[in-house]
């Protein structure tokens, strides 16, 4: 009995799949697969200092498991490779108490994983607080 409505409930589920989002179109193919990307979704100010938000970044593209080619902690930024493409991540100061991070493709052809920029940005509100090791000093 436990088999057939586990087959009837797995089968009804194939037939309707059920909507994860409340708009419909955020579903995780959107995420990992290419397309036309706004600039706009690119661009994060952040209220922090721009040498936290570099070495957030930093540990962003360490913790996405992103390969970082060239680092430059003078101008600002970070150039990485991801999903064989590569991008720049530029941190900028935008006022005495807020940064901002600009993440584009260094092609400039922004038709991509969305998911790379989001992610990045992710990890980076998860910690703009404390870095993580603010985190073990503070415990």
């Amino acid at each position: 009995m436990k088999n057939i409505l586990f087959i009837l409930f797995t089968l009804i589920l194939s037939i309707f799949p059920l909507n994860a989002s409340a708009e419909g179109n955020l579903n995780m193919s959107n995420f990992t697969s290419n397309q036309n990307v706004s600039p706009d979704i690119c661009t994060k100010l952040y209220k922090t200092s721009t040498e936290k938000l570099f070495y957030l970044t930093l540990a962003a593209i360490n913790a996405n498991n992103f390969q970082t080619d060239e680092i430059q902690s003078k101008t600002g930024y970070i150039l990485f490779t991801a999903v064989g493409k590569q991008y720049l991540a530029t941190i900028t100061k935008f006022s005495s108490t807020s940064a901002m991070i600009k993440i584009s493709p260094v092609n400039n052809v922004y038709y991509f994983q969305p998911g790379i920029v989001l992610n990045m940005f992710k990890y980076i509100d998860l910690n703009v607080q404390f870095t993580p090791i603010e985190k073990i000093i503070r415990e």
